[in-house]
């Protein structure tokens, strides 16, 4: 991509020096074009970005509304063209090209169009934004940004992570390129927490180089960074999270603590592996932020959420959350704690690691190179008064059979395990060495859950599904089904936008506490569960396809059906 946008917008002293070469810095490794650089790094929103270049090159800015683009982009199909030069066609006639840019210095594409269309082509100046966006819904090129990104991007990505670089002692290799590295880094930092991203991947292969984002459970591409910053990129990382820049044959685990504002903090874990090319690094995002925690937003209906609240007004038993690792199990607990969290009780929570931050109960991080585990965290609990103890995960029957003693002798314990289901929960517990009889003492409640990607509400579409389907899921023919739009909108993914639960919510009850103890099956428990009211993880997500709220795609992504 070219950079003389910004060299003339620093000789308009509307840029300094140093926002000149971080906006070229992120330019070269991301190949995206300066408009995007700039109001990434939040010197200029789109509209300012726009008046100032239309001042500058006395150019009329137009409105890509008054032209039928996809239209034209079907019959004039140059995809490679506009995805490397982010400039769209917009109208043609017999002898010219009328071609929308942001960087009215971009010639390049003005030559190449002319080349490739045999049309002389004039440039239209377009808002970036509104080019981004056409972009997007024609190719999918790109994830939409939120109002979340648009606040944080003001931010100063220098002081994104407060990390010094004289920690650097590695190699002058590093030394020598160490700001720009630091840059880049800050900058894939800042744009995943922009696009809610739950995981980021650093990826060394033997001739490329790649980022991956994880956002609302699916992997994307995100940057394919030159292949020689790959060692860099890396001890860079491993500095950032206080790991031996020097053992590259071994995995280690680090984390990172982001401030992104005076009240906005986020927390990464870090995991190095070596492989074959190099050490391929991955950052877990732990959004430390308590805001989310609102039970009415989980997607909870009616019925699950008066279980779950019935549960937590207990004095004593055991509160359980289970499904795969991304499932939502932590925020499930933690919403629980938080309206559990009054002055008149007690609360320890023992996690690996803290995730979330919250203020009046007492977090302990567990550390097994120290020897401190989840089963000496809960025995030292016992010895503090508590009224309510949470133990992140049930790893072991040690564990296990500590938490069941606590939930019968007048405390509430809340914990996770992986299981498929509510009932699979039992059998689990069972396996491990927990009696029967003591089991059906402490349960209280169990729920099983995933995560399903939500519609978009701007641009979903009505999916005819055909009778057979309808007939499989018991789904009215007056009931309308909605799908993804695979092109998305200004607003979302592709067609999705955030996640919603989906529950198997199954209250402990003196009936399938006699069956535990009669030695019933997973089935026979799953059975009588139902015949009590609770509901399926399959009916959960049916009832959220008739609601509008997911497909039937990413209910078979997830529930398998």
């Amino acid at each position: 991509m070219q950079t003389n946008l910004a060299s003339i917008l620093h000789q308009a002293d509307l840029i300094s020096l140093v926002q000149e070469q971080n906006v070229v810095d992120i330019v070269h490794a991301e190949g995206i074009n300066v408009p995007s650089a700039l109001t990434r790094l939040g010197i200029f929103s789109d509209s300012e970005l726009a008046r100032h270049i239309e001042h500058i090159f006395a150019i009329a800015l137009i409105d890509i509304h008054q032209y039928d683009y996809a239209e034209c982009c079907k019959k004039i199909y140059q995809r490679e063209l506009v995805l490397r030069h982010r400039a769209i066609p917009l109208q043609f006639n017999d002898t010219n090209l009328f071609l929308g840019i942001s960087d009215p210095t971009n010639l390049d594409a003005q030559d190449e169009f002319r080349f490739a269309t045999g049309k002389n082509v004039e440039l239209l100046l377009l808002d970036n934004k509104q080019l981004e966006s056409a972009i997007r819904r024609i190719y999918g090129n790109d994830i939409g940004e939120t109002e979340h990104a648009r606040d944080i991007s003001n931010q100063d990505l220098n002081n994104l992570v407060d990390i010094s670089d004289g920690e650097i002692d590695d190699t002058t290799d590093l030394s020598r390129d160490s700001a720009p590295v630091t840059r880049y880094i800050n900058q894939i930092l800042l744009e995943a927490v922009r696009k809610k991203a739950s995981d980021i991947h650093f990826e060394p292969y033997e001739e490329s180089y790649r980022i991956r984002f994880r956002c609302d459970g699916i992997l994307h591409q995100h940057a394919t960074p030159p292949t020689n910053l790959s060692r860099r990129l890396s001890t860079r990382l491993k500095v950032m999270s206080k790991l031996n820049i020097a053992e590259r044959r071994k995995p280690q685990d680090g984390r990172i603590k982001l401030k992104l504002t005076p009240t906005l903090a986020i927390d990464l874990r870090v995991s190095s592996l070596p492989t074959l090319w190099g050490e391929k690094v991955v950052l877990r995002i732990l959004d430390s932020s308590a805001a989310s925690l609102d039970i009415d937003i989980l997607g909870y209906n009616d019925i699950q959420k008066h279980d779950y609240l019935a549960a937590l007004t207990q004095p004593q038993g055991m509160i359980l959350m289970t499904g795969p690792t991304g499932s939502g199990k932590t925020v499930s607990l933690y919403t629980g704690l938080k309206i559990l969290n009054t002055e008149e009780r007690n609360i320890s929570t023992a996690e690996d690691p803290v995730e979330i931050n919250l203020p009046g109960i007492n977090q302990v991080h567990i550390n097994t190179q120290v020897g401190l585990n989840f089963s000496d965290a809960l025995r030292s609990f016992l010895r503090q008064d508590p009224d309510v103890v949470m133990v992140g995960e049930i790893r072991d029957i040690e564990t296990a059979a500590i938490a069941v003693k606590a939930a019968q002798t007048g405390h509430l314990v809340l914990s996770t395990l992986h299981t498929n289901s509510a009932a699979e929960t039992i059998t689990r517990l069972t396996n491990m060495g927990i009696e029967d009889f003591n089991l059906a003492s402490s349960l209280s409640l169990i729920i099983a859950q995933r995560l399903a990607r939500r519609l978009c509400p701007y641009c979903k579409e009505i999916h005819d599904l055909d009778a057979v389907i309808r007939d499989k899921f018991e789904i009215p023919v007056s009931s309308p089904i909605y799908k993804a739009s695979e092109r998305g909108c200004d607003d979302c993914n592709k067609g999705y936008i955030g996640r919603v639960g989906i529950y198997e919510v199954m209250p402990f009850s003196p009936e399938l506490a006699q069956a535990l103890v009669a030695g019933a099956s997973t089935l026979e428990l799953e059975r009588i569960a139902c015949q009590q009211g609770m509901q399926r993880l399959q009916q959960s997500g049916i009832e959220k396809l008739m609601a509008g709220t997911t497909s039937l795609i990413e209910l078979q992504r997830i529930l398998h059906y």
